[in-house]
């Protein structure tokens, strides 16, 4: 199985897979909205504005298992994002991403992440990013802001 063959849902209620962000750098991250890291949304909107162009997305995939820090209804969700951060990347339905029951993308992310050993996603915010060719060739700390991305980004998007 490849990334782009994992079923995934948008914000919308659609289902679908990531095969429409096929040829993409993609940097998926796992959000919040009542998280001390929920300004982060501000940076990631900035990154894409900045490089969707060039063919980088970022994917949001609202997460509830850190702290119950986002509590509300997909489109609680989709407009809180809209209203405080102008977020235009795509959004995706609320998911797990450790346990018994996480996603299958965050499963695969996690098993296929180098250095990793299926490790825990740790928090909010946790970001992985996946080159044009589907390889999850980084897994970054919540911690990072989306600003310390723009070395790493530009050096997959050449």
């Amino acid at each position: 199985m490849r990334i782009y063959d994992i079923p995934v849902t948008t914000i919308a209620g659609e289902e679908t897979t990531l095969a429409r962000y096929k040829g993409n750098l993609l940097l998926i991250v796992n959000t919040a909205s009542a998280c001390g890291l929920t300004p982060q949304y501000k940076g990631l909107q900035e990154l894409y504005e900045r490089y969707r162009d060039r063919g980088m997305v970022v994917l949001g995939f609202p997460c509830n298992q850190f702290g119950a820090q986002e509590p509300g209804t997909a489109e609680e969700i989709s407009a809180f994002c809209d209203r405080n951060y102008g977020v235009t990347f795509p959004l995706f339905a609320k998911i797990d991403v450790n346990g018994p029951i996480a996603h299958p993308l965050y499963q695969y992310l996690k098993q296929h992440a180098p250095n990793e050993e299926n490790q825990d996603i740790e928090w909010n915010f946790a970001k992985f990013l996946v080159d044009r060719e589907g390889n999850v060739v980084k897994r970054i700390d919540p911690r990072v802001k989306p600003e310390e991305l723009t070395g790493l980004i530009e050096q997959y998007l050449q």
